[in-house]
């Protein structure tokens, strides 16, 4: 299968270098990025809708075994091992994401289409509160998962095997309420069926915030087996029919509300038989030592026992889970690294940099100062624009794309960038000609015309056409800054203020 590389994997790899831009070429795609959450998940206590994930795609299975070094059982982080029907590993991208890689025993999936479209459906979700699926693999007997890599392991480690200390209650409360709101948002996109939702599938990103495993949203294998814990643990509807439904879904939330409140895995028979006799301390965590408020540990049994009812039509739905569990969540707005005790670094550890001019207005944000360096230096960095008039064949198509952007010039100078857009929009949408410094120059107008998104996604073109001009990854770095992705855009500055350091002793 031959997969489309992303932009910047064609940046990487300098693809686009040769070309002379104002020359007849085909024109290259904008590698596209999603913005969420939506305002369902502002509902939800998502960040705000400046966030960015990658948009699904397909990886090649060469990538995938040099992120994994060769799927090497030194970077397995599932809990099964390296002969487990579906490991685990974790692998970085040559941009330097981090990812983790499910990958799938040899006959799990045979009918390669049908696992596209569950990988597709599934990787169309987009939530804070998922390590969300960003693509997949599908070459010959190889089925492979890729998703967001979490670094701070899982709920399983923190709840019953934890070293410095025990989780406090109140992370135990987000972890709950930021479980329901994950699933609420997949009912609400369709897809209400999670697979052995347990302990393990909760994981904790860079921030140490609880976000639900996207693989559990798909099935293990063609067989639906959906199920791999102890039959103590499964719900009573699955054993009589083989089905998940979404009130399995939440008979498992149940007993992830027993794991927390106790401390322990503990079969909902014994749970419920200490509810009904109110031996709610007997149930407590001994580790909380009391920390937590009786009315609230009252409030969470009450729920749990709700969810672990018999009868599948008598337990709540997600959105009264996360209503429930809205009124407990008193330290909202607590970190959870700071609740969790794990140190946290920020962008403002990394080492300083010597920057030029043009780094230091990125910083700032300072788009005028962007604008005068853009003006000044014109398109003495685009190869051919001396020979702009030689071309063999002339064409009052030619002639038109030229006055676009001849007239895109004109309005950039006057800061009237609204028209700016157009007609730079006018010149590259030809496809005929290409040139990197139009990019550059439509990249600021959309920053100046509060559009960091459009931005980001020109400065990135500008890269693929011209992989060694610094001023696109400057361009990258300031509208980064502008989505609120700082860390992000420190690294790409640094990789600017480099590129010019080398290009300048050359």
């Amino acid at each position: 299968m031959k997969l489309q590389k992303s932009v910047k994997e064609k940046a990487k790899s300098g693809e686009g270098k040769k070309a002379i831009p104002f020359a007849r070429r085909k024109r290259v795609k904008h590698t596209h990025y999603t913005p969420h959450p939506t305002p369902h998940m502002k509902q939800n206590g998502g960040k705000s809708d400046r966030h960015l994930w990658p948009s699904f795609s397909e990886f090649s299975l060469e990538n995938l075994k040099a992120a994994t070094n060769g799927f090497s059982s030194d970077n397995i982080v599932s809990e099964h091992g390296e002969k487990a029907p579906n490991v685990v590993y974790k692998g970085k991208l040559d941009d330097n994401r981090w990812i983790a890689v499910k990958r799938f025993n040899k006959f799990a999936w045979p009918d390669s289409r049908q696992f596209l479209e569950e990988a597709r459906s599934v990787g169309s979700l987009r939530s804070e509160r998922l390590a969300n699926l960003i693509g997949c693999c599908c070459e010959g007997d190889e089925r492979l998962l890729v998703a967001e890599f979490m670094p701070h392991e899982t709920l399983a480690k923190h709840l019953f095997h934890w070293e410095a200390q025990p989780m406090k209650w109140a992370m135990r409360i987000r972890v709950v309420l930021y479980l329901a709101q994950a699933l609420e948002y997949c009912s609400s996109k369709g897809r209400a069926l999670y697979h052995d939702l347990n302990a393990y599938r909760v994981l904790f990103d860079e921030d140490a915030n609880p976000r639900l495993s996207c693989f559990g949203l798909m099935k293990n294998s063609r067989d639906g087996k959906s199920y791999s814990t102890n039959l103590a643990f499964t719900p009573p509807e699955y054993l009589r029919t083989g089905r998940v439904t979404p009130e399995s879904v939440v008979y498992s939330f149940g007993t992830l509300l027993l794991d927390l409140l106790s401390g322990k895995h503990i079969p909902p028979s014994h749970a419920l038989d200490l509810i009904r006799g109110k031996n709610f301390l007997m149930l407590m965590d001994s580790a909380l030592e009391g920390n937590f408020s009786n009315d609230d540990g009252t409030e969470l049994v009450r729920l749990a026992s709700r969810c672990l009812q018999y009868e599948a039509r008598e337990r709540p739905n997600a959105k009264l889970l996360v209503t429930s569990l809205t009124s407990l969540h008193k330290e909202a707005e607590a970190p959870s690294y700071v609740l969790m005790g794990i140190s946290h670094e920020t962008a403002s550890s990394t080492q300083p940099l010597s920057l030029t001019p043009f780094g230091e207005a990125c910083v700032r944000m300072d788009l005028t100062a962007i604008h005068e360096i853009l003006e000044k230096n014109g398109y003495k960095d685009d190869e051919g624009v001396a020979n702009e008039l030689s071309f063999q064949m002339w064409t009052s198509q030619m002639q038109d794309t030229l006055n676009s952007k001849k007239h895109g010039d004109t309005a950039f100078r006057a800061k009237d960038f609204a028209t700016a857009i157009d007609c730079y929009t006018q010149f590259i949408d030809t496809g005929t000609m290409v040139s990197p410094t139009v990019y550059a120059r439509r990249c600021l107008s959309y920053l100046m015309s509060d559009m960091p998104q459009e931005a980001l996604g020109d400065a990135m073109q500008a890269q693929v056409v011209s992989p060694e001009w610094p001023t696109a990854l400057y361009l990258q770095a300031a509208c980064l800054f502008s989505l609120g992705m700082d860390n992000d855009a420190h690294e790409t500055l640094k990789d600017g203020t480099n590129l010019e350091s080398k290009k300048n002793k050359n």
